[in-house]
């Protein structure tokens, strides 16, 4: 018995054990006090339709965004045009299913613009201190005193002629509408990031991973970047809803994308002037537009909620 006892501990011991991650179980546990939030489920529910309606609804409903059928022009919903038309006889529910993409698209790739750029600002600030810090904050401090809209305007109207001619219509205006609005939504994210590192680079495991010779990268990148991605995670969610109404707004104006490449905005745009005498023109992209942003904006308070150990959700 005694054999057997020593035969089984040491078979036991040159096992090896199963490793457990309490970052792991962070966030599993995180995980599901978001699925217990009932609002961020809602949310994730609606935008998941949106997100499946606009990527596989064109090729569903194959009616060409751009085919004029004056017979038809500003009809409301039928069976032939489930939307109805617009006043070139255009199907509005092809133009809101193509539209869809684009402006979700904007919103994702301006996003990770913010993100990006706001991360890494505020990681160097955070973690460099001294001067490194008082500049970069300074020069995030000065971008956040510009007017967002006035100055997001101007360099559209700069740049796009320009960029049309270099990359195309659809690619150009793109590329200008996500760059503008993903270089001014940074400074959030960057402040956010900062306060973050300041408050982890002091903790006890940053400490003995600095006492071990660990170079200041990789404490960064392995220690505390992964320690402070929680905040930002729910800052990306709520930049996405900024961005999609920013280029909703631009192309209401008149200076987003052209007529004849339809986002949400534009539409809204194009049915200014036919409110009273047709207004679903303007009720179903407008619709769009609000159950997109506010879907997103209960996924970022279910985000932020499922994100602090602090908060209980009942």
């Amino acid at each position: 018995m005694a054999a057997n006892s020593t035969a089984s501990g040491s078979l036991a011991g040159t096992l090896p054990l199963p490793r457990h991650r309490a970052s792991d179980s962070l966030w599993v546990e995180a995980l599901l006090r978001f699925r217990r939030h009932r609002l961020a489920m809602f949310g994730a529910l609606a935008l998941a339709v949106i997100v499946v309606a606009v990527v596989a609804g064109p090729f569903v409903y194959r009616v060409p965004i751009n085919e004029i059928d004056f017979k038809a022009k500003l009809q409301g919903p039928s069976l032939a045009h489930p939307l109805g038309t617009d006043d070139l006889g255009q199907d509005l529910l092809a133009r809101v299913l193509y539209g869809g993409r684009i402006s979700l698209a904007v919103g994702v790739a301006a996003m990770l613009i913010a993100i990006s750029v706001g991360t890494v600002v505020g990681a160097v600030s955070g973690y460099g201190s001294g001067t490194t810090d008082h500049v970069l904050m300074r020069i995030t401090d000065l971008f956040l005193s510009l007017p967002q809209l006035p100055l997001l305007l101007l360099i559209v109207c700069l740049f796009r002629d320009m960029l049309k001619k270099l990359l195309g219509p659809e690619a150009g205006i793109f590329i200008l509408i996500v760059a503008v609005i993903g270089g001014l939504r940074w400074m959030p994210v960057a402040r956010l990031v900062r306060a973050q590192f300041l408050s982890i680079r002091e903790k006890e495991f940053v400490e003995a991973a600095r006492g071990l010779g660990v170079s200041p990268l990789r404490q960064v990148i392995r220690h505390i970047l992964p320690n402070a991605v929680g905040p930002v995670i729910v800052a990306g969610s709520l930049d996405v809803a900024t961005a999609i109404i920013a280029e909703s707004s631009l192309s209401f104006l008149g200076l987003g994308f052209p007529p004849d490449i339809p986002t949400w905005g534009r539409i809204l745009f194009d049915a200014k002037d036919n409110l009273d005498f047709a207004p679903h023109w303007a009720i179903f992209p407008g619709t769009a537009i609000f159950l997109t942003v506010l879907s997103i904006n209960y996924i970022g308070d279910g985000l932020r909620d499922a994100l602090d150990p602090r908060k209980v959700i009942g």
